[in-house]
C-alpha cells in the first residue's frame, strides 16, 4: 500500500515556460528522469512516492517567490519541501510544482543576543552544531535529521522544551513568502497575526523562508538511555509516571516500548536529559539507576548536540512509517496496562511506542501568542510502526490502530498536528489538531491565502 494525494488535472506549462523559469532560478529545477531528481523526491516515510512534476531547489527567497508566481500563473499544485521528516508526507505533491528549501542552508548566530537566524533548509543536526559552538541551542526535535521548518510551524517537543518551552515558543521572526508571491516578514511587531499563526498552525499561510530563534546557555548535559527487561515493563511504567510527575523542568524523562538492541526481544527503555548542575542531575537520576536494577545504564555527562542524535541510528530515511498520537492528561493504570499487553505482540522490530513528557515550560506558553493550543497534557503519547516489506502493510498498520485505540479512554481528543498520518485521519481529527484556535486559524486563512493555494499540509481550508 502506498500512501499519496490524487494528482490534480491542470494545465501543463510548455516547454518554452518551463525554460523561462528554470533560467530565472539561481537553484536548479528538475524534471522525472532529470540526475538528482529521484534523490530530490526521497522522503523519511517509504510509503511516500509521488513524483512531482518539477522540483524547485531553491537557493534564495527570490527563487522561492518565482517559484509560487510560477504556480499560480500555470495552475500547478505546489508542495513545500524543508527536511523532508514529516511522516506525512506533505513535502512532495504528484503532477506539481515542489518548492524544496533543502538547499537553503545559512544561518547567522549572534552570540549577544542569544538569536539565530536560520534559513528553512536546515537540519537540527546542523542548527545545533553551529549554535553549540557558541554554547547555545534552542529547543529542537529528538531526531536530528528532522528539517527545522516543518516542526516549528506545528509547535515543536524536544528536549529543552520543559525549560524553555516549544520550538515555536523560541520563534522571534519569520520571513516569509505569501500565496501571491510577496513577502514580509512576520513578528511580534509586524504582521502579529500572521506571526501568531506560524507557531503552530502549519505551512497554511506561506513559505517560511528564515526562523529567527531565542537561544537559551546549553553545555554538558546528562543524559542517555536506561534499558529495561520487559517482564517489568507494566512496573517500570508506573515508576515513570511518579518520577515524571515530580520532576524539575530541566529534567526530561521518555518511556519507550521497543525492541532491545541487541534483538533479544520487547524491552522498555527510559531515555533521560537533564539541563542543569551535574551533581543535581546525578542525584536525580539516581532513583532510576537503582530501579529494577536497570539490564543496562548508557547514561552520562554528554553534549547536548550529542544528546540530539541519541536516536538517530533508529530513525533511517526510507522505512515504511505508519504512526498514530494522542494527547493524554494522565497515565493510568489500565493505560499502561493496554500498552504493555499489546506491545508484548508487536510484529515488527523496528517499531516502538514513545510516551513524551510535557507540562513545565510547555504549559506556561501563550495561546494569545501562539496557535500552538495543546498546553495543559502531561504526555503525548505516539505509537509508530515501522517496517519494511510493503506486502506487511495491513498487518503493520492494524497493530498500530489497535494499540491507540486501545488507550483511547485516557486519552484526549487532540493530536499532535507533527504525527498526524496522510489521507488517513479524516477532517475532524485536523481540527483536533489545531484545538481551540481552528476558526481564528481558518480567518487567518481567508485573509492570507482564500484560495488554499498552500494545501499540501494538515490543510485548514478557507471559507471565503
Amino acid at each position: 500500500m502506498t500512501l499519496g494525494l490524487p494528482a490534480e488535472s491542470t494545465p501543463a506549462p510548455d516547454e518554452a515556460a518551463i525554460l523561462a523559469f528554470a533560467a530565472s532560478l539561481g537553484g536548479a529545477l528538475l524534471r522525472p528522469g532529470d540526475p538528482g531528481y529521484d534523490d530530490a523526491r526521497r522522503l523519511f516515510n517509504g510509503m511516500i512516492d509521488r513524483r512531482p512534476a518539477l522540483i524547485a531547489r531553491c537557493a534564495t527567497a527570490g527563487d522561492v517567490m518565482k517559484s509560487v508566481r510560477f504556480a499560480r500563473e500555470h495552475a500547478l499544485p505546489v508542495s513545500v519541501r524543508g527536511g523532508g521528516h514529516n511522516v506525512a508526507g506533505n513535502a512532495l505533491c504528484d503532477g506539481g510544482l515542489t518548492i524544496d528549501l533543502s538547499p537553503m542552508k545559512g544561518m547567522r548566530v549572534d552570540p549577544r543576543a542569544r538569536t539565530v537566524r536560520a534559513q528553512a533548509g536546515l537540519t537540527w543536526r546542523e542548527l545545533d552544531r553551529e549554535c553549540q559552538g557558541f554554547g547555545l541551542a534552542t529547543t529542537g526535535g529528538q531526531i536530528s535529521s528532522t528539517g527545522i521548518a516543518g516542526l516549528t510551524l506545528g509547535g515543536g517537543i524536544g528536549w529543552l522544551g520543559r525549560s524553555y518551552g516549544l520550538t515555536c515558543d523560541n520563534l522571534l521572526s519569520a520571513d516569509v513568502v505569501l500565496a501571491d508571491g510577496s513577502f514580509v516578514t512576520a513578528s511580534a511587531a509586524e504582521h502579529a497575526d500572521l506571526f501568531w499563526g506560524l507557531r503552530g498552525g502549519g505551512g497554511n499561510f506561506g513559505v517560511v523562508t528564515v526562523f529567527e530563534y531565542r537561544l537559551h546557555p546549553i553545555g554538558t548535559m546528562l543524559g542517555g538511555m536506561l534499558l529495561y527487561p520487559f517482564d517489568r515493563a507494566s512496573e517500570v511504567l508506573r515508576f515513570y509516571r511518579e518520577v515524571t510527575q515530580a520532576a524539575p523542568d530541566a529534567l526530561a524523562v521518555y518511556a519507550v516500548l521497543l525492541t532491545a538492541p541487541d534483538g533479544s526481544g520487547p524491552a522498555v527503555a527510559l531515555l533521560v536529559g537533564y539541563n542543569g548542575p551535574l551533581a543535581q542531575g546525578e542525584a536525580l537520576l539516581r532513583p532510576l539507576r537503582e530501579f529494577g536494577p536497570p539490564r543496562a545504564d548508557l547514561t552520562g555527562p554528554m553534549p547536548y548536540e550529542q544528546l540530539q542524535t541519541l536516536l538517530d541510528e533508529g530513525f533511517p530515511f526510507g522505512l515504511r512509517n505508519y504512526w498514530k498520537s494522542s494527547f493524554l492528561a494522565s497515565l493510568p493504570d489500565a493505560t499502561i496496562d493496554s500498552i504493555v499487553e499489546r506491545f508484548a505482540a508487536v510484529p515488527s522490530p523496528l517499531s516502538a511506542v514513545v510516551i513524551e513528557p510535557l507540562g513545565g515550560a510547555y504549559g506556561r506558553g501563550s495561546r494569545e501568542e501562539t496557535a500552538f493550543d495543546h498546553r495543559d497534557y502531561d504526555y503525548n503519547l505516539l505509537v509508530l510502526a515501522r517496517w519494511e516489506d510493503a506486502a506487511d502493510d495491513e498487518r503493520q498498520m492494524r497493530w498500530t490502530r489497535d494499540l491507540w485505540q486501545a488507550v483511547q479512554p485516557a486519552a484526549a481528543a487532540s493530536v499532535y498536528v507533527n504525527y498526524l498520518e496522510a489521507g488517513q485521519e479524516g477532517a475532524a481529527r485536523i481540527r483536533a489538531a489545531y484545538g481551540a484556535s481552528y476558526d481564528r486559524l481558518v480567518a487567518l486563512k481567508n485573509h492570507y491565502d482564500p484560495t488554499n493555494f498552500f494545501r499540501g499540509n494538515q490543510n485548514i481550508q478557507p471559507t471565503a
